[in-house]
C-alpha cells in the first residue's frame, strides 16, 4: 500500500496531470492582471451609465448593447436612486486605424462598476470583457468582484474574410463584426477581388463589378465601415494585384499579359497563374483610376494589394514582356530567364506610387519582399517565420498570418501555439517593434456564407488571445474551456458557426432521426490543408457546400474530449511491464465514460446503414460510419483488457494496429478524427 500511495505522488506530479492554474474564468482573452474579489454584485440590478464628460455617440450606443446584454436595463429616470453606478471615464475618441490606445482598467464592486481609459478604444474592450463576467448562480446571474488591467501585446489583430471566392452579404460580415469585438480582434481584411470575382462597385470602371454578378455596392461598403467603427474595428481592404486577376481581365482584357481573353470570372479553385502586364502604361493608368476610388472609399490609411502567387509563366511566354526585362536588366545571370522577382518589384513600386499619392501605406503578402522595396511597405506573411522575420530585418512592418489559416481544418491548439514573437525570436529590440501583430485568414473556396462562421469560430478566438494576452498565457486546456464558453456567448449574439451545421444536419438526414446521423458527423473532420482539391470531387464557384463534409466540424470537440480521457488514464504495474496492471481510481471512472462512448460509435452503424444506403449524397460516407463501429470494437477490446487487469498480448496489440492503419482512410473528403485516440488506447501498457 504504501508503495501504491507514492506511485500516486510520482504519477500526479508528472507533466500528463494537469497543473495549478490561473483563475481565468470564462475571459477570452485573458487579460494582463486580474484580482478577484469575494464578493458579487446582486443579481437583476440596473446599471446607471456615467460618463465623465459629454459621450460620443458611438460608446454610448456600445455601453447601451452590453446593459441589454447582460439583461441589466437602464432605469427610468425616477427609479436612478435604486440602480447602481457604470462609471465610465476616458480621455478622447479612440481612432483604431491610427492604432490609439486599447489599454482599460474595470473594477467590479457590490457598489457598482467602474471603466477607465485614456480612449473610447479602450472603453470598448472592456465592455467586452465586461460581457464575460456573469456567472451563474442557480436561477440567477451575478458579476464577480474584480479588478482588472488590461492592453494588447500587439496592435494588429485581424481576421481576413474572403468575399471573393464566395460572396459574403452584408448581414454575415456584421455578425462577423460582433464576434471579433466579443473577443477583442480590431481589423477586418476584406478579401474583395480574386480570380473568381471583383466584389466592390467601381462607379468609374463599372465592368468589375458588373462581370461578377454578386458585389457589395458603395452604400453597403459604407454601412459596413460604420459598423466596424462603432465596434473599434478598422477595414483593411483588399484587391489582389497583378496575379489572381481573372475576374478584372474579364472586364478589361487591356490589362492582359498573354492571349487568352476571358469572358467570365474563374470557374475553378485551382492556380490560374494568370497576371497583369507590367510592361504597358495603360495598366497603371487603370489601376491609377480604380484605385484613387478605392482609397476614397476606404478610409484606413494602409491599402493592401494583394502581390501573391504570380509565378511568372505568363510574362515569360510574351515576347515584349521578355524585351522590356532584358531593356530593364530584369533577366538572371545567364542572360536568358526571367528575374520574375524583380519584375515584380517594379511592379509594385509603380503601385506603391500610386498608393503615395492617395496617401496610403501599401501592404502586399510576404511574396512583394525583395531588394529596393521602399520600407513604407508593410509585409503579411503566410507562407512561414522566415518571412516575417526578413520583413522586420529589411526595416518593414510586417503581421503574421502563417499558422493562423483557419481554412486549413487545423486545430485551435496549433493556431494557439504560432506566437508572432517566441522567446528564441531571432530579432533585434527594434526589429521586434516591427511586428504589428497578426491575422486569422478564412479563404473561402470551401465556405459559403452559410456555413461560414462554422470555419471561423470559435477557433478564431484561439488566435484572438494569442495576439492580445501575454507570451505566458499558453494553457492549452484552459485555452479549450473558455473556448466552449465563449462558443455559446458568440450563440447569443447571432452567430451560426452551431445552428448552420446541425440544419444542415438535419436536411441530409431526411424524415429519419438526425441523432445517428450527428453521432457520425461529430467524430468528422474535413481533411487537412488543400487535400480537399485532389480527392475526387470537382468543385466550382456554384457548386453546393451542402455534404457531409460541410455540416462536419472543423475540429470536432467529441473527438478531442475522447483524447483527453485517454490521455487522462493512469495505469501502474507492481512489477515489469508485462505483470498485472491497474488503473488509478480516477481512471476507472474515466474507463466508464469512455467504455460508454465507445458503445454508443459502435452501434452507431448499424443504425445508419438505411439511411446510408438510400441517399447518395451519404452512401460515399458509409465506409467512415463502418469504420468508426470497427475502431470502436477495438477500442472496447483494449479496455476490458484494462477492467481485467491484463496487459495486452504483443500479437492482438500489433494486428489491432495494424486494422487501425487499413481503416485510416479519408472519404468524402473527411476523416475521422477520433482515430488517433483509439489507436493510443490500443498502444497503451
Amino acid at each position: 500500500m504504501r508503495s501504491f500511495l507514492l506511485l500516486l505522488v510520482i504519477l500526479l506530479a508528472r507533466p500528463g496531470f494537469s497543473q495549478p492554474t490561473a483563475d481565468t474564468r470564462n475571459l477570452l482573452p485573458v487579460p494582463t492582471t486580474v484580482r478577484w474579489g469575494t464578493a458579487t454584485l446582486k443579481p437583476k440590478t440596473a446599471l446607471r451609465p456615467l460618463f465623465q464628460g459629454p459621450p460620443d455617440s458611438l460608446t454610448a450606443a456600445a455601453v447601451t448593447r452590453t446593459l441589454a446584454r447582460l439583461g441589466l436595463n437602464v432605469p427610468a429616470r425616477n427609479q436612478s436612486a435604486a440602480s447602481l453606478p457604470l462609471q465610465i471615464n476616458y480621455g478622447k475618441v479612440g481612432r483604431a486605424e491610427l492604432f490609439d490606445e486599447e489599454r482599460y482598467s474595470l473594477r467590479v464592486t457590490p457598489s457598482g462598476i467602474t471603466i477607465d481609459a485614456p480612449t473610447s478604444l479602450g472603453v470598448l474592450r472592456a465592455l467586452a470583457t465586461l460581457e464575460q463576467l456573469p456567472q451563474a448562480a442557480g436561477r440567477n446571474v451575478l458579476l464577480p468582484e474584480v479588478d482588472i488591467q488590461d492592453q494588447p501585446r500587439f496592435a494588429w489583430r485581424g481576421l481576413l474574410m474572403d468575399a471573393a471566392r464566395h460572396f459574403m452579404p452584408v448581414s454575415v460580415i456584421k455578425r462577423n463584426l460582433d464576434a471579433m469585438a466579443a473577443v477583442k480582434l480590431n481589423v477586418l481584411h476584406w478579401h474583395l477581388s480574386d480570380d473568381q470575382g471583383f466584389r466592390v462597385e467601381s462607379k468609374t470602371l463599372p465592368r468589375l463589378h458588373e462581370v461578377s454578378g454578386q458585389y457589395y455596392t458603395q452604400d453597403e461598403v459604407r454601412e459596413v465601415l460604420r459598423y466596424a467603427a462603432a465596434r473599434g474595428i478598422r477595414v483593411l481592404p483588399e484587391f489582389d494585384v497583378p496575379g489572381h486577376t481573372i475576374a478584372w481581365q474579364a472586364a478589361y482584357p487591356i490589362l492582359a499579359s498573354g492571349d487568352t481573353l476571358y469572358k467570365t470570372v474563374y470557374q475553378s479553385w485551382r492556380l490560374a497563374n494568370v497576371a497583369f502586364d507590367p510592361t504597358k502604361e495603360t495598366t497603371y493608368q487603370l489601376l491609377d483610376t480604380l484605385f484613387g476610388e478605392m482609397t476614397a472609399l476606404f478610409p484606413d490609411p494602409y491599402f493592401h494589394i494583394g502581390g501573391d502567387e504570380n509565378d511568372g509563366r505568363q510574362w515569360r511566354g510574351n515576347p515584349r514582356i521578355m524585351a522590356f526585362a532584358k531593356a530593364k536588366k530584369m533577366l538572371k545571370s545567364d542572360g536568358r530567364t526571367l528575374d520574375k522577382h524583380a519584375l515584380q518589384t517594379y511592379f509594385n513600386r509603380r503601385v506603391l506610387t500610386i498608393l503615395t499619392k492617395y496617401h496610403k501605406q501599401m501592404v502586399g503578402w510576404d511574396e512583394i519582399l525583395g531588394p529596393g522595396l521602399p520600407k513604407s511597405a508593410a509585409i503579411q506573411s503566410w507562407r512561414g517565420k522566415k518571412g516575417l522575420y526578413d520583413a522586420a530585418k529589411a526595416g518593414n512592418p510586417t503581421i503574421l498570418s502563417n499558422g493562423y489559416y483557419l481554412d486549413l481544418n487545423l486545430s485551435a491548439a496549433n493556431a494557439y501555439g504560432t506566437d508572432p514573437l517566441p522567446a528564441d525570436n531571432p530579432l533585434t529590440p527594434a526589429q521586434q517593434k516591427l511586428i504589428l501583430g497578426g491575422e486569422a485568414a478564412m479563404w473561402s473556396e470551401f465556405a459559403d456564407s452559410v456555413i461560414v462562421d462554422s470555419r471561423i469560430w470559435p477557433r478564431a478566438a484561439a488566435v484572438a488571445e494569442r495576439l492580445w494576452s501575454a507570451r505566458d498565457v499558453n494553457n492549452t486546456a484552459d485555452m479549450y474551456r473558455r473556448l466552449a464558453a465563449v462558443s455559446r456567448q458568440l450563440e447569443g449574439l447571432g452567430l451560426q458557426h452551431r445552428n448552420a451545421p446541425e440544419q444542415l444536419l438535419r436536411q441530409l438526414a431526411g424524415p429519419t432521426d438526425v441523432g445517428t446521423l450527428r453521432t457520425l458527423a461529430q467524430v468528422l473532420e474535413p481533411v487537412k490543408e488543400y487535400k480537399r482539391h485532389f480527392q475526387g470531387f470537382t468543385y466550382t464557384p456554384s457548386t453546393p457546400l451542402n455534404r457531409l463534409v460541410d455540416a462536419a466540424p472543423a475540429e470536432s470537440d467529441v473527438a478531442r474530449d475522447f483524447n483527453c480521457m485517454v490521455d487522462s488514464l493512469r495505469i501502474y504495474t507492481n512489477s515489469d511491464s508485462y505483470g498485472p496492471i491497474f488503473l488509478v481510481a480516477d481512471s476507472r471512472r474515466t474507463a466508464l465514460a469512455m467504455r460508454q462512448q465507445l458503445q454508443t460509435w459502435q452501434a452507431n452503424h448499424s443504425k445508419l446503414i438505411p439511411r446510408l444506403g438510400s441517399s447518395p449524397t451519404l452512401t460515399e460516407y458509409a465506409p467512415l460510419s463502418a469504420a468508426l463501429s470497427a475502431a470502436a470494437a477495438l477500442g472496447l477490446e483494449r479496455l476490458a483488457l484494462l477492467e481485467k487487469q491484463q496487459q495486452p498480448d504483443t500479437e492482438w496489440q500489433a494486428s489491432a494496429l495494424k486494422q487501425l492503419d487499413a481503416l485510416n482512410k479519408p472519404a468524402g473528403q473527411t476523416e475521422l478524427a477520433v482515430l488517433p485516440a483509439i489507436r493510443r488506447l490500443v498502444e497503451l501498457r
